[in-house]
């Protein structure tokens, strides 16, 4: 099989690129990026090793997505993942790299007749409705209340019926017009698809930062020391999100990419679920303990812009269709993270320092 990933020098691409190859020493792997975002170069040594092809290219240019071979299956990773953007920064640039850099995407999927897996985000559910969910407070988070007013929703998370109507920040806006493109050219050009929207992805080889990647911003403040903050909601850190192991991912993109007939044109909400879900008191608590260090947190309790209080996945669909199912815990994440850090303190300590 010939696979490209766009995307495929970051976090999630160069995963699901390693993943793949370690599995399938014979397939063809190819990833694209811009390097934009700092630390992806850090991949390149290891995608090369691994055997993998590494293009430099930016989707946001047509021109950089012509090859001489063709490929059976493209995998979209390549984002602006900050949900501040747009908001701290120029739309547009939002707009280029999350949508019509799908776009030329689409093209190259529907020019080859490559199948198209499409990683989206939960940020495409609107802000007012998931703060609208009924909950409690307990000691260390808030907690979904089993009954619901809205559909969609219980105690388990949000699953693909949940309403999509209201604002969602410029970049969940940007991700689901693409899930709306993405069903259009499955439609009308008949292109093999998949969506997945997932929530927290963390683990090894995630450059965090408070905007994107909290996990292993957390976990790496604790080990190199520096400063961190319960930011909205009172500043007590009982914000919560259900976290996923980037190799849970890995293994559902193999399973898809495999049975792509049975589940063609499908979506997915894919995450942690509520068994793999921390605040992030309860996060402080875990790398207290894993890493062994103790920080004082400041607290600072106004919102900000396009923050939500809580979010879980509720993979029921994707258990249903597929047989996949999270398998990491919070502990063995953090843990997995600690020891990443740890082995390439050098590299690391100018970036996550």
């Amino acid at each position: 099989m010939r696979v490209l990933i766009l995307g495929g020098a970051g976090f999630v691409g160069g995963a699901i690129a390693l993943h793949l190859k370690h599995r399938y020493p014979n397939y063809q792997i190819t990833v694209l990026d811009n390097l934009r975002r700092r630390g992806s170069e850090l991949n390149l040594p290891r995608l090369r090793r691994a055997g993998v092809d590494f293009q430099h290219g930016d989707i946001r240019n047509p021109e950089d997505l012509h090859f001489e071979t063709t490929f059976d299956l493209l995998i979209d990773a390549s984002a602006e993942p900050s949900v501040l953007a747009g908001i701290t920064s120029p739309v547009a640039q939002v707009v280029n790299n999350n949508l019509l850099g799908t776009v030329n995407c689409l093209e190259l999927a529907k020019r080859t007749g490559a199948a198209f897996i499409f990683l989206s985000s939960s940020r495409v559910y609107p802000i007012e409705a998931i703060e609208a969910a009924s909950y409690r407070e307990s000691e260390t988070r808030f907690v979904l209340d089993e009954e619901q007013v809205q559909p969609g929703i219980s105690g388990r998370g949000i699953s693909e019926a949940f309403a999509l109507n209201g604002s969602r920040s410029f970049y969940g806006a940007t991700k689901l017009a693409s899930e709306l493109l993405i069903q259009e050219y499955q439609s009308f050009f008949k292109l093999k698809t998949v969506i997945n929207r997932c929530g927290v992805i963390t683990g090894p080889w995630q450059m965090g930062k408070v905007d994107q990647g909290v996990v292993v911003l957390w976990v790496a403040k604790h080990f190199f020391g520096g400063r961190l903050t319960y930011t909205g909601y009172g500043g007590l850190g009982k914000q919560v999100r259900d976290i996923l192991h980037v190799d849970d991912l890995c293994r559902l993109v193999d399973w898809q990419m495999h049975h792509i007939e049975q589940i063609n044109g499908e979506l997915f909400n894919v995450g942690g679920g509520v068994e793999c879900s921390v605040s992030l008191s309860e996060l402080t608590g875990l790398c207290e303990e894993i890493v062994g260090n103790k920080l004082v947190i400041g607290s600072d309790p106004s919102t900000r812009p396009a923050d939500i209080r809580m979010y879980l996945t509720d993979n029921a669909h994707v258990t249903r269709a597929t047989g996949w199912k999270p398998l990491s815990t919070p502990e063995a994440i953090v843990t997995d993270i600690r020891d990443w850090i740890e082995q390439n303190s050098a590299d690391l300590g100018p970036i996550l320092g």
